[in-house]
């Protein structure tokens, strides 16, 4: 879609049917939901990142260090904002200058510090267990909700429903074969993954068990912690290592999501990158300020409609991926399965001479598998199911 109109979301969902011009508008709207508390956290990663550089880690591993340090109402702000000027001054320098030339060396480092992590942490004694644990299915706790979770995770990494990969795609040259493209995603996409959970879950299952595979932050910012205090001496090193790829991972994510924000507002005010990337930076360090003292200043407490509880942080996630992307894919695969009909994306993964070699498979699953799969996923994400 990207690629064809050669346009940002709101431009390119306008293009390809006026009709549905709104949702290229919600697609806009979730980037820039997400950046603020995206913001929020890498602070958070930055800060311990800080705490393991400077020998501090035994101090991040105690029970109350996390909670004491959301509660601040300075550093929080602080740290989000060192986080912030470096995605913004990146996203200046533009696509190739700046994006580009930044993932190309964040990301090789990225994938080499996640294998030597990997490597140690399935190399303790005992972590053959929690490599069992985590491979080995456990198909009595199988359930839709199961699924629901992976689809939801899917769309965070993969950047899905958020505009970042049509944006992407408006700068993808006309010879470059988009097949091959997909597969690499695909490949390292699910690769990394593993990786990830490869560096964690044995090192936790040793250290913690399963009581420490608790889910969101708290496995981040206090199992983990915790676990490399146990490591004694080797655990500043492994922390430090672990804490630079969760910057570099955070990093880039939060690139890609200002990139979409910038796309789209030099799109529609016709401005210039400069401009319009300092004015987001005003915004969004005050927009990620607020978020940040949601666990001091402006604590609430509000309860969800999927029966959970959240502060200011948990409000946005769940507007954004629980309600809005999945509507929005929804609505994506109406659009391109039954109104501009799959030929259209079919033809575009064609354009080069390349055979788009699941065509037959992407024909049944856009129009048939994905909406029946994205309605369900709306409704146990909203609570209604």
């Amino acid at each position: 879609l990207g690629r064809n109109t050669r346009l940002s979301a709101i431009g390119a969902y306008k293009k390809l049917n006026k009709k549905f011009g709104f949702l290229g508008i919600l697609t806009a709207l979730v980037p820039i939901i997400i950046l603020p508390y995206y913001s929020v956290i890498g602070g958070w990663v930055t800060k311990y990142f800080v705490t393991f550089l400077s020998g501090h880690h035994m101090e991040a591993s105690s029970d109350d260090y996390f909670g004491g340090f959301i509660g601040q109402t300075f550093e929080p702000v602080l740290w989000l904002a060192i986080f912030g000027v470096i995605t913004f001054v990146i996203v200046l320098c533009g696509v190739k200058r700046g994006i580009e030339t930044a993932n190309k060396f964040m990301m090789p480092i990225l994938i080499v510090l996640c294998v030597a992590v990997c490597v140690y942490s399935c190399t303790l004694p005992g972590a053959l267990e929690g490599v069992k644990f985590y491979l080995i299915p456990d198909f009595s706790r199988f359930s839709i909700n199961t699924v629901l979770g992976a689809m939801g995770q899917m769309f965070y990494s993969m950047s899905l429903a958020m505009g970042i990969m049509i944006t992407y795609g408006s700068y993808v040259k006309p010879e470059v074969n988009l097949n091959k493209a997909v597969n690499q995603i695909e490949i390292f996409d699910t690769g990394v993954a593993l990786l990830a959970g490869a560096m964690i879950i044995p090192a936790v299952f040793v250290f913690s068990g399963t009581d420490g595979m608790s889910a969101g932050p708290s496995l981040m910012f206090i199992s983990l912690p915790k676990v490399f205090a146990a490591m004694g001496k080797a655990g500043t090193f492994v922390g430090l290592l672990f804490f630079v790829t969760t910057i570099f991972a955070t990093l880039t994510s939060c690139i890609s999501v200002l990139e979409s924000i910038t796309a789209n507002c030099m799109e529609i005010f016709h401005t210039g990158r400069k401009k319009t990337v300092l004015v987001l930076t005003v915004i969004y360090l005050a927009a990620s300020a607020v978020i940040a003292l949601g666990y001091s200043i402006f604590y609430i407490e509000v309860k969800l409609p999927n029966g959970s509880v959240g502060q200011l942080l948990d409000i946005m996630d769940y507007i954004s991926n629980s309600v809005m992307m999945p509507f929005i894919a929804l609505l994506s695969a109406f659009l391109i399965g039954w109104i501009k009909t799959p030929d259209y994306v079919i033809e575009e993964m064609e354009s080069t001479g390349d055979t788009f070699r699941r065509k037959k498979l992407y024909r049944v699953m856009i129009r048939y598998v994905v909406p029946v799969m994205m309605f369900v996923l709306f409704l146990q994400s909203t609570g209604i199911l």
